[in-house]
């Protein structure tokens, strides 16, 4: 990390400047580095919607900033987010894809799934 961000990071933890000041600071340097490799201008959420298919109810909903999901997919098996290929999510993300990427209704299970890059 460069000497100017961690002065940056240095002003905010002193209390001199607040985390939006800070946030613009960063932007003016060339975005804050937060190690995903993408760029400034990508994606930040990846959101989860599981609903029940009947009642419209949710029944998952998850929402997960775009710099923890390499992370995530150390830890998570294939079969346990319902054969969704992570890499593949990923792979998009990187190429710049935003909006829903996965929307599949499963009439056996009862639900409807979306994914959403924003």
């Amino acid at each position: 990390m460069s000497q100017e961000k961690l002065q940056i990071l240095k002003m905010v933890q002193e209390g001199k400047i607040t985390a939006d000041e800070a946030l613009k600071l960063l932007e003016a340097l060339g975005g804050p580095d937060t190690g995903t490799g993408m760029p400034k201008t990508a994606a930040q959420w990846l959101r989860v919607r599981v609903t029940d298919s009947k009642t419209g109810r949710p029944k998952v909903n998850v929402n997960l900033p775009i710099g923890l999901l390499s992370v995530v997919t150390k830890f998570v098996k294939m079969e346990d987010v319902g054969g969704i290929d992570l890499n593949e999510i990923i792979r998009q993300i990187k190429e710049g894809s935003r909006g829903k990427i996965v929307d599949v209704q499963d009439e056996d299970e009862g639900v409807h799934v979306e994914v959403v890059i924003e």
